[in-house]
């Protein structure tokens, strides 16, 4: 019995072996639970995530997350968290926001918890988009990279627009 493997199967084995440590160094990157939105399977909410920015601001790199139509930026335990496809919310009393972003608006729902956790949830739009940032991030960032997301929302049209003073004035 030879010693050497045939060229052909040792080709072969270093193939399965290059495969098998690039699986195990992905495997290793940090990944965030972000629970799915129901509406997950909208395809809009595969254009959002495709179209999402690659860091938030200069210190929030995006990570990986464990669900479909999320994102996540920052570290585990203090990431800005995204879903696309939550429900969509009727009209309201939160605060709405209309958001430029160089290419059109967004108009959000604002919320704060009270405990430093701002929820920002689009308004008209279908499916909708939730982005959370919890207080390990708004206590050091601004939450203006909010902005920064509106490009990849505005692949789901807008239906409906936040009211402004001057529509219920005038």
């Amino acid at each position: 019995m030879p010693d050497v493997l045939p060229r052909s199967l040792a080709r072969a084995l270093g193939a399965v072996l290059a495969v098998g440590l690039a699986g195990a160094t992905t495997g290793c990157a940090p990944r965030i639970g972000v629970p799915v939105a129901d509406d997950a399977a909208d395809p809009l909410c595969a254009e959002v995530v495709l179209a999402l920015p690659d860091a938030l601001g200069e210190d929030l790199p995006q990570v990986g997350t464990t669900s479909q139509a999320t994102a996540a930026w920052g570290a585990p335990g203090a990431a800005v968290t995204l879903r696309c496809g939550v429900e969509v919310p009727g009209p309201t009393t939160d605060l709405c926001q209309s958001v430029g972003t160089g290419s059109g608006t967004v108009d959000w729902l604002v919320v704060e918890d009270g405990e430093g956790t701002w929820t920002f949830t689009t308004y008209g739009r279908d499916p909708a988009v939730q982005v959370v940032v919890p207080p390990a991030v708004s206590a050091n960032h601004s939450t203006s990279f909010v902005a920064d997301l509106g490009p990849a929302v505005q692949s789901v049209p807008q239906t409906r627009r936040c009211l402004d003073v001057a529509d219920l004035t005038g």
